[in-house]
């Protein structure tokens, strides 16, 4: 839940590692540290609240050194406070570590080294890897490392320099993600991609349980218990300007405005141009599974859940295939039954959400095949599953997600007719009409794109700006809508809101309504059209504020509705993919009316890679 840039080279490591961090802001985090190693041992530069903090400290108190580790922090042991922050240290703070992940036995580690005298001066978990390298350390970093981490367990991402090896930087993974990167007579570690492209591009991809040793000379990577491992190193290939706001003044609003090319880019080179037939080239699943398979699993955290809602519906709807769905924080404590021929599909947009990853293994223990949506090419995601649809969806910067959401909801459909077709239940015919429905969309989306200054408008009105909370209905494929809208507003605006099958506002939520309590209710075209329109009614008659997202040309639904915001026409089963985009420019005009930091959510991280 934090970022960590590390640097070894002739550069000015402060100079690289806060590059890194602010590239690495879109994570979450309350507070930032800085150490390098000099002539005079370790100094260290910390604060609290946003990096422009940390600048203007590292102004005043200039750090120099050949080698340095930095992190921003999002507190899982102890308050956001300077002494809480990393870098942590050994009690002769000759060694620095900054850490990513929880130590699970992190209580029982620090009782038997206070046991023998150690003073802790922190409330983090992460403080016994310092004092644990430390009692472990003989003069090489490396192989105190290894022995320290074997005491450990939980998830980590480490970076560790020490006073006695100037010209070392140790690194170490184990169920959080880091990465690191090559230059010349240099070297680079960072929790993500972006942290080092302004510098290097050639980059190793850490998988768990690897220590690394970064000399100017070059990198050498074991396993913890001291077996070498053979390094791949991979050339990222996506522009550093898609870490850039390009003009937008937030990134959500960018993000939010790339989803017509998103979707274009999910959809490319998964459509055969001649046969209309769905390709997915990653899918290393054999064809007897698939068509022996008889339960999907579909599991996923957030907004990547409401996009397995809306694959669960895609799935039944077109392969036949019966489909539950779980939080993935909650799959694991259930003792879920999986049959044979099950297929798991976890969606997570980073690729390290540490509920999925873990969701990921039970299936596996149990004989399930995994067929994963994410985002990161490379990630512990797509490296843990036996066959992976890429979103390409890009990086994605703001912590409220769009862009991912939408092409998780594409590459669902894709999956759903290729699985459909692979088993024989849906006929050439069929499958050729969806795929040329899937090929309209990203064109719709940009025809609401460019007409959205209704949105905009509505959204500066008091009775919408002001909410004290609302509802967000709908039904079918479109009640994800409803809960993926409603999570918007209230993680960017703070509003309450809430997202409900329309059908269940008669069970109790129906006595929140008001003339001064908004509902949005999603009313598109389709089979369950006129039951939503009956639930509108409902809402209309306690006198509530209804705003409808419905189809363009349906002007009767003006009739029970107080505003209108109109999509284009489109086939109901692809329509979550239209009705997200007003959905999200409404959260987010909202928020910026009521002076909300839009990507950068309080108390939010975009990669949640802890428990």
């Amino acid at each position: 839940m934090c970022g960590i840039v590390g640097y070894i080279g002739d550069k000015n490591p402060v100079e690289v590692i806060m590059a890194g961090l602010h590239r690495l802001e879109y994570r979450g985090y309350d507070s930032a540290g800085v150490a390098v190693v000099n002539k005079d041992g370790l100094d260290c530069v910390k604060s609290v609240g946003k990096l422009k903090i940390m600048d203007q400290k590292l102004i005043d108190h200039p750090l120099v050194g050949q080698v340095g580790i930095g992190h921003t922090r999002w507190a899982t042991h102890g308050v956001p406070s300077e002494v809480n922050s990393h870098p942590h240290f050994n009690v002769a703070k000759t060694i620095a570590v900054v850490h990513n992940g929880i130590i699970e036995n992190y209580y029982e580690l620090r009782e038997q080294l206070q046991a023998t005298g150690i003073v802790f001066r922190s409330q983090t978990d992460t403080e016994v890897i310092a004092h644990l390298i430390d009692k472990y350390y003989q003069g090489d970093l490396f192989a105190a490392v290894q022995r320290a981490l074997k005491d450990c367990e939980g998830a980590y991402a480490i970076g560790v320099i020490c006073k006695d090896n100037p010209d070392v930087l140790v690194a170490a993974r184990h169920g959080s993600p880091l990465i690191v990167g090559l230059g010349e007579n240099e070297g680079y570690i960072g929790s993500d991609v972006p942290a080092i492209m302004k510098y290097t591009r050639n980059v190793i991809y850490i998988e768990n349980g690897q220590v690394c040793e970064i000399t100017r000379k070059g990198v050498r990577i074991e396993d913890i218990d001291g077996n070498p491992v053979t390094m791949e190193v991979k050339v990222v290939e996506w522009d550093d300007a898609a870490a850039e706001k390009d003009g937008y003044p937030h990134f959500m609003l960018k993000e939010i405005n790339q989803q017509a090319a998103v979707l274009r880019n999910t959809l490319a080179g998964r459509v055969d141009d001649h046969s209309d037939a769905v390709r997915l080239t990653d899918m290393n699943i054999s064809l007897d599974e698939l068509k022996s398979c008889n339960k999907i699993f579909i599991v996923a955290c957030g907004t990547a859940w409401h996009a397995g809602m809306v694959g669960k519906f895609l799935i039944e709807k077109f392969a036949k295939v019966p489909v539950e769905l779980d939080l993935a924080s909650e799959f694991r404590y259930r003792d879920p039954i999986i049959p044979p021929h099950s297929i798991m599909i976890p969606v997570s947009q980073s690729g390290e959400t540490a509920d999925t990853l873990e969701a990921i293994r039970i299936a596996k223990s149990r004989g399930a095949q995994v067929a994963a949506i994410v985002n990161a090419v490379g990630s512990s995601v797509a490296r843990e599953s036996h066959g992976v649809v890429y979103q390409q969806a890009g990086p994605e910067i703001g912590v409220a997600s769009t862009k991912a959401y939408t092409s998780q909801c594409m590459a669902f459909a894709l999956f759903a007719i290729w699985l459909a077709e692979t088993r024989g239940v849906m006929d050439k015919a069929t499958a050729r009409e969806m795929i040329a429905h899937l090929r309209a969309i990203p064109g719709k989306v940009e025809e609401i794109l460019k007409d959205h200054e209704k949105v905009k408008e509505l959204a500066a009105r008091p009775e919408y700006r002001d909410a004290v909370g609302c509802f967000y209905l709908g039904r079918n494929v479109n009640f994800p809508s409803a809960l993926e809208g409603a999570l918007k507003l209230k993680e960017i605006s703070y509003i309450h809101a809430e997202g409900y099958a329309a059908g269940e506002m008669k069970h109790g939520p129906i006595a929140l309504v008001t003339d001064t309590f908004p509902v949005v209710c999603v009313a598109v075209k389709g089979d369950t059209y006129d039951k939503m329109v009956s639930n509108i009614q409902e809402i209309a008659a306690r006198k509530g504020l209804i705003l409808s997202v419905a189809t363009v040309g349906d002007t009767s639904i003006q009739a029970h509705s107080k505003d209108v915001i109109y999509i284009p026409e489109c086939f109901e089963a692809f329509s979550p993919m239209l009705v997200a985009v007003p959905l999200q420019l409404l959260a987010y005009y909202i928020a910026v009316n009521r002076g909300c930091d839009v990507d950068q959510p309080r108390n939010l991280a975009k990669s949640v890679t802890v428990e």
